[in-house]
């Protein structure tokens, strides 16, 4: 989704439209954009403008997405201030896999919440910012996982549970 300064919608893709206007259909929203535009207000509430990219977390229905939001540069064109642009992603359900390779490899709290970002691809920088920690105790968490499960990189640890998935 692309957003003014103000918030106001520019231009989505029908996926992100769904996604905001869930649980009602899109085609049956009169002011359709004056809906994803109160929407996309809620969503950013807590989720300051001053900061140049962001993450955060948005529920539609039972599905979770996180919510990419990045300033884009508008090189003066119609407005001062960048635009913003909106990207929902949609994020992995809990499963099986990921609590055997949980108990399997005695991870904590915190180690298992790491590794559930990192499957999601999020970088370290993300995590931390999800976690609410610094990047330095993500790394560390990550280095202890790595040694708990015998494998060198980050994607090693990818690897094991997408290898205990193709199992299950």
């Amino acid at each position: 989704m692309l957003l003014d300064t103000s918030l106001n919608l520019i231009a989505s893709n029908p996926e992100a439209v769904q996604i905001l206007s869930y649980p009602s259909k899109p085609d049956r929203i009169k002011q359709l954009n004056v809906f994803l535009s109160d929407r996309i207000r809620n969503v950013m509430v807590d989720y300051p403008l001053t900061e140049s990219n962001g993450v955060k977390e948005y529920q539609s229905g039972r599905r979770r997405y996180i919510c990419r939001k990045f300033h884009i540069d508008s090189n003066g064109r119609s407005s001062p201030q960048p635009a913003i642009a909106m990207i929902f992603e949609r994020t992995a359900t809990p499963d099986l896999a990921l609590e055997e390779i949980c108990r399997q490899f005695d991870l904590t709290r915190r180690e298992r919440e790491t590794v559930e970002l990192l499957v999601q691809g999020l970088t370290t920088k993300e995590i931390a910012s999800r976690l609410a920690i610094s990047p330095n105790t993500v790394k560390a968490f990550v280095r202890i996982v790595m040694v708990k499960m015998s494998v060198s990189t980050r994607s090693g640890i990818v690897g094991r549970l997408t290898g205990a998935r193709s199992l299950g």
